[in-house]
């Protein structure tokens, strides 16, 4: 009957289209797919959980505010942000800390009506544990444990009440025997308290095959089953050998044993000239959704060509199958794919998180709130913006991105290898240090920066280029006026095209053809993704002016 029902609807939505066009985007519309990545853009590190008939992901931030992204689901298939974990500056000090370091690899965990999640902040006080009885938040301030050593806490809640915290952690006696030689270790946790009860004891040693020297065994989670409680956890590192293994024991101590077909999820042994590849896919979860049927999400990056990225990682997701009592990644074939079969028929809603291929994003500033989506650089120790009459003001700061501090930067990821961003702003200056504009950002020593500026007096439209702690000046052309300026970014994979417009006139081209490969992954290195950013700066220098942003949009092509 459900089936009868979609193909209804389906029959009646095409009757009423007129013209070719709206037949073809109804049918997208409809078609029971969703399309991975499922969250698209520097989103890595995915940890799922399910409360009632809802889902719950979360994602890492490394060094942005606000911290750990919630996602809701009610079907799997259609997500919406419904906060971040971590959006008190008390929640988060992420001062002084690179862009790569900072919140590692949450994990979201569900029981007796309260969400836990455990983080690490790497170059920060390691290991911790936040709950709330509501996943919008507020959460609870962190309750550290100094006793985990090491990074990607996940908690396991037993059916026989008790509790465990799982984590990578350091080979024994602190004695690796090669680059790269891990451990998964577990303590027993007192949820009440947020404290660790007795001693760790290492659960996997190296990984599925120390023999064979398996390196960064991470990302570990424990479920149980049939009797068996099933360890799954990322091997290989978070590039292109990356992948995902599985082992299992009758009893939550172990011994556990490594499934015989290891990897369960990996695409390292494929050809690198595939067409649209997905690459470096690991660091899963998976869930049981409410008509029994298990999905797994996870990691994985989508290269534009000879493996550059500048979408970071981002979370994928695809149908499990249990064969002999261990769950597998069921893709259909070697390959991940950039769509399955929803569960249950699911249709995907346009109004769902913007992961479905060509779509606008526009901002104008018309809430006096920023939405969730929003990015800031390290926390926030002053409120240096404002909305007001629709606009978004940023006031101009002595703090750069070129440095590890707050700078007055509020970014939104690139989802997508082809599409633009763009903005309209208003700023005048009589000092060549202060700068306002849009900015293309991975890290301090990795970004472009397409400014307003003023030389000998007179304005000027300028695009400069990172260089160590600093930037240089790779063109700049003069300003007719100094009234509103629009500002926009095209990307086009492998390039930008920098473009600007002065009041009431078309865009002309500032530089074109700009190496987009100097802000991906495999140049500029991290975890991250590229961030297109509204800032403003006066370099150190101190100032009282303002940048106004009336509108910011994002346009995706691919």
């Amino acid at each position: 009957m459900k089936k009868f029902a979609i193909v209804l609807v389906f029959v009646i939505a095409l009757i009423g289209c007129t013209n070719k066009k709206e037949k073809i985007k109804v049918m997208e519309n409809l078609v029971n797919t969703f399309s991975n990545p499922i969250l698209q853009g520097f989103y890595p590190d995915p940890s799922i959980c399910k409360a009632g008939d809802s889902y719950y992901l979360v994602n890492s931030t490394f060094s942005y505010f606000p911290g750990i992204p919630v996602f809701k689901s009610n079907d799997l298939v259609n997500w919406e942000q419904i906060g971040n974990v971590l959006d008190r500056p008390e929640q988060l000090n992420l001062d002084g800390l690179d862009v790569s370091q900072g919140v590692f690899a949450p994990a979201i965990r569900f029981n007796k009506g309260v969400f836990y999640v455990t983080c690490t902040i790497v170059g920060g006080e390691n290991n911790f544990v936040v709950s709330s009885t509501n996943p919008e938040g507020p959460w609870s301030n962190p309750f550290w444990i100094p006793e985990v050593e090491g990074i990607d806490p996940s908690l396991f809640f037993d059916d026989n009440g008790k509790t465990y915290i799982i984590y990578n952690s350091d080979a024994p006696n602190k004695q690796p025997l090669y680059n790269g030689h891990r451990t998964i270790k577990m303590y027993e946790f007192d949820v009440e308290n947020k404290k660790v009860v007795g001693e760790p004891k290492i659960l996997v040693n190296g990984g599925t095959d120390i023999a064979k020297k398996t390196i960064w065994i991470e990302g570990p989670h424990i479920y149980k089953r049939n009797g068996f409680y099933y360890l799954m956890a990322a091997e290989g590192g978070t590039a292109e050998d990356h992948s995902e293994v599985v082992f299992r024991s009758k009893n939550v101590w172990g011994p556990y044993i490594s499934y015989e077909n290891n990897p369960i999820l990996t695409q390292r042994d494929l050809d690198v000239n595939r067409d649209n590849p997905i690459t470096s896919t690991g660091h899963a979860d998976i869930i049981e959704d409410k008509n029994g049927n298990w999905w797994g999400v996870f990691l994985g990056c989508r290269p534009y060509e000879d493996n550059h990225y500048n979408t970071g990682r981002e979370t994928f997701m695809a149908p499990i199958k249990w064969e002999n009592r261990w769950p597998v990644f069921n893709l259909g074939g070697d390959i991940v794919k950039s769509k399955y079969l929803t569960p249950n028929n699911v249709l995907k809603q346009e109004k769902s998180f913007k992961n479905s291929g060509i779509y606008t994003f526009k901002e104008e500033f018309e809430n006096s709130k920023l939405g969730f989506e929003w990015l800031f650089l390290r926390t926030p120790r002053e409120k240096w913006y404002a909305i007001s009459d629709g606009s978004l003001q940023i006031n101009t700061r002595s703090e750069s991105v070129s440095s590890p501090e707050n700078p007055s930067f509020i970014g939104y990821r690139q989802q997508h290898s082809k599409g633009s961003v763009s903005t309209e702003m208003n700023f005048n200056t009589s000092k060549p240090n202060e700068k306002a504009g849009i900015i293309a950002f991975q890290n301090n020593a990795y970004f472009y920066y397409m400014c307003k500026s003023v030389v000998n007096g007179k304005p000027v439209i300028q695009l400069f280029k990172s260089a160590e702690n600093s930037m240089k000046l790779l063109i700049e052309k003069p300003l007719q006026s100094s009234t509103s300026i629009k500002l926009k970014i095209e990307a086009k994979g492998a390039n930008y095209n920098f473009l600007y417009a002065e009041e009431n006139q078309e865009y002309q081209i500032l530089q074109q053809d700009v190496d987009a490969r100097f802000l991906s992954t495999k140049q500029a290195g991290g975890f991250v993704g590229t961030i297109y950013a509204m800032y403003t700066t006066s370099l150190g220098m101190e100032t009282e002016n303002t940048a106004m942003f009336n509108w910011f949009e994002i346009e995706n092509l691919d």
